[in-house]
């Protein structure tokens, strides 16, 4: 299926999931359209019919006749905007506010309901989709939220050697060579581990890894390693990049290293920013065919 497709056919499979076609929602007297209005105003207290419509995306016209039908239940209430005498204030009445929290109780029946029977990891993983979906949708409103860095999990490394391989494929073009040389030096990550020397960090992001990089020691006992940086494309502009870098500098430095090298390749342009914004050095280059692609391999240090 085209992506087109495969939204539409999420859309018929969720609608149709949550009830969303049905002419009232669960547990209660509201259409969605009016449900969203009284979730406004209950949260939003006073407000103005206009500053709904805005935040909705709704019909003014419509919206008109959803409040005039509150009005007449005796859900809403209304008065002249004493800094706007052209404006209204629209606010829930007790009845109104009734109202909502019987809506808000069935709602979160409904959802409990399609919740309970999923275990734990099966909610955790519903649950950072919709973020991700969220995230992934919302890019052109800016960070939602901040990403954090934590430690390494059980499954992050198979994660990363998949995303990373899946992501230079795409961008790049090149070929399985790049995974095996990503689980190559992971696994080597592992099983020499020296805790005193060396460290990982996962970038945290709406309920997913947006990111990560590696901080590994090398046969010179001053010189440390970065490897691996990378940022899921949804992520990116958010300066998790720099947090990653910024993150593994720091504690190459705590580690008592005297300098922390890297390799690269010179299409890896946004990373290559990165590393000259936090004074790293471009000490050798050269051209060679790696990963089923002419390429040249960068090497860049930093004095610590």
């Amino acid at each position: 299926m085209d992506a087109v497709a495969e939204v539409r056919s999420f859309n018929r499979f969720y609608t149709n999931r949550i009830g969303l076609l049905k002419t009232r929602l669960p547990e209660s007297e509201f259409s969605l359209a009016e449900a969203r209005v009284v979730f406004e105003l209950a949260q939003g207290g006073e407000q103005t019919a206009a500053g709904i419509a805005r935040r909705l995306d709704m019909d003014k016209a419509h919206l008109s006749r959803i409040v005039a039908r509150f009005r007449t239940r005796g859900l809403l209430r209304s008065r002249v905007n004493p800094d706007h005498g052209k404006h209204h204030l629209l606010s829930l009445t007790d009845a109104g506010r009734a109202a909502f929290r019987t809506l808000d109780q069935g709602t979160r029946a409904q959802i409990g309901a399609m919740l309970d029977p999923l275990g734990g990891d099966a909610r955790e993983t519903l649950v950072a989709a919709m973020r991700r979906i969220r995230t992934v949708l919302n890019q052109e409103d800016g960070p939602a939220d901040a990403a954090a860095l934590r430690g390494l999990r059980p499954g992050d490394l198979g994660w990363i050697i998949h995303r990373q391989a899946v992501l230079y494929h795409r961008d790049y073009g090149w070929d399985w060579s790049y995974e095996g040389l990503v689980a190559e030096i992971l696994g080597d990550f592992v099983k020499n581990f020296d805790a005193a020397r060396e460290d990982s960090w996962i970038a945290a992001h709406a309920g997913g890894i947006a990111g990560s990089i590696f901080l590994v020691r090398s046969d010179d006992a001053a010189v440390a390693k970065l490897r691996l940086l990378y940022v899921e494309p949804e992520a990116r502009g958010r300066g998790i990049g720099n947090m990653l870098v910024t993150a593994c500098i720091d504690r190459a430095r705590e580690f008592g290293y005297r300098r922390l090298a890297l390799w690269t390749n010179n299409v890896l342009v946004s990373a290559r920013r990165i590393y000259q914004a936090k004074g790293f050095r471009l000490v050798d280059e050269t051209p060679r065919h790696s990963f089923g692609c002419d390429l040249v391999g960068q090497t860049w240090t930093l004095d610590l």
